[in-house]
């Protein structure tokens, strides 16, 4: 037994079927807003790596506070003053801020970033007492 009657007229049911059909498109799951982020972890460090093609390192802003790791960058709307005139311009850089949770298992005075072809590379290196023991042979007597 259904107890919600479905009103199925015409018109909004090609409008449903229209938006509904992906139509062989496919369309990226992330948002353009931010940028992507790799998390990596190992034994001995947490490795971020945030695409940010078209950026320079004196455009972001990185900071730790309060177990937070913060990556900011602001509005980045380069005038280029050439005789060339564009008949469309796309680069256009928004600001953004992402920021993540820090483990307790980090030693923050040792992070560090690196930018490099397009790529904001952070390292969160683990606490001695966070790493693994190696392991160790025991002799049978």
């Amino acid at each position: 037994m259904n107890l919600i009657r479905k009103q199925n007229t015409w018109y909004p049911s090609i409008m449903d079927d229209f938006f509904s059909t992906n139509w062989n498109i496919n369309i990226p799951t992330h948002s353009n807003s931010l940028p992507a982020v790799n998390i990596k972890e190992t034994d001995k460090e947490f490795s971020l790596q945030i695409a940010s093609p078209g950026l320079s390192k004196e455009d972001f802003e990185v900071s730790c506070e309060e177990n937070a790791l913060s990556i900011e960058v602001l509005n980045n709307n380069k005038k280029t003053e050439n005789s060339t005139d564009f008949n469309r311009l796309e680069f256009d850089y928004n600001s953004f801020k992402r920021s993540f949770t820090i483990p307790e298992s980090v030693e923050i005075s040792k992070i560090e970033a690196l930018y490099l072809n397009g790529v904001l590379n952070i390292n969160l290196p683990k606490k001695k007492e966070a790493q693994p023991l190696p392991k160790k042979l025991i002799k049978i007597k």
